[in-house]
């Protein structure tokens, strides 16, 4: 009877335990999956800040025509963004025909991205 009732307490026991575990790893889980997805919005915000900078210095602050190599890589990073309001919004950009069209779409533009970072 003495080792029934003794057995009986280490099956609790160690049920007790498994439990216990399985809710830690539940909660870790939960918080891994948080502590990921905040990265990724962080990686994200980073893309977006290297593409405004990279704007504003070659293209905002320049004072001769765009080259060729700094279209592509201009190009490259606004796409690497992933996001289709503002791929779109920088193709109204290239596409503009007149230099008032382009100032306006250099700010449409640059106010997206400023968005795009402050929306969280």
């Amino acid at each position: 009877m003495q080792h029934r009732t003794f057995y009986l307490a280490i099956v609790v026991i160690l049920a007790v335990a498994s439990l216990a575990g399985l809710a830690s790893y539940y909660s870790a889980s939960v918080h891994l999956s948080q502590a990921q997805a905040q990265l990724a919005l962080q990686k994200n915000d980073e893309r977006v800040v290297n593409f405004l900078s990279m704007f504003v210095n070659k293209v905002i602050k320049a004072d001769k025509e765009i080259g060729y190599d700094d279209r592509l890589e201009l190009e490259n990073a606004v796409r690497q963004l992933g996001d289709k309001e503002i791929l779109e919004q920088w193709k109204k950009f290239t596409d503009s025909k007149t230099e008032s069209e382009a100032q306006s779409n250099t700010k449409e533009l640059l106010a997206k991205l400023v968005n795009k970072i402050s929306k969280k």
